[in-house]
């Protein structure tokens, strides 16, 4: 069996998100705007904002899970179009955020490999994700889960005072 089959927890357990799981999403996401990692936001999310977000997702085409501990969310993962125009109905752009207690612990990676896994039932043949160049070690993960550099974004992001870029990193499902 893959490694996606366990958690890294056995405690751990993934499942689609309701809209009532808003407020930890939000919560997690926002834990990651202070490191200037991993979001291009700066300022904190709503719940009210990330609604139509929440919304746009689909467990048939565009899933969004999360995966709770004790009853609790820790993490959540999903997938979005990557582009609006219909031509690109069979790439999506993947996300994953763990609650900082829990990262390095193989949650996220768990996470990734199991939306990978689906991709096949949900018509995505490319998965693409934007991580910051300076984001190691979301680009080692990203490497050892089969990912390749697509591109490279250069300058592209403004965090306070500082330029970044923007690493383009793409899977082919099935290769």
């Amino acid at each position: 069996m893959e490694a996606a089959d366990f958690p890294p927890d056995p405690s751990i357990s993934l499942r689609e998100a309701a809209e009532s799981d808003l407020p930890a999403i939000v919560e997690i996401y926002n834990a990651a705007i202070p490191s200037r990692t991993s979001n291009a936001d700066l300022r904190l999310v709503t719940v009210e904002s990330r609604r139509d977000w929440y919304h746009a997702h689909s467990a048939e085409r565009r899933p969004l899970w999360v995966a709770e501990r004790d009853g609790k969310v820790v993490a959540w993962v999903g997938l979005s179009d990557f582009l609006p125009r219909y031509a690109y109905h069979i790439t999506a752009e993947a996300s994953v955020y763990v609650d900082p207690s829990l990262q390095g612990q193989g949650v996220g990676p768990w996470m990734m490999q199991r939306l990978i896994d689906e991709c096949p039932s949900l018509g995505v043949e490319n998965i693409i994700s934007l991580v910051f160049a300076h984001n190691k070690p979301s680009l080692k993960v990203h490497e050892r889960l089969g990912f390749q550099r697509w591109g490279l974004l250069p300058g592209v992001t403004k965090l306070d005072d500082a330029r970044g870029d923007v690493v383009v990193l793409g899977r082919k499902i099935g290769a």
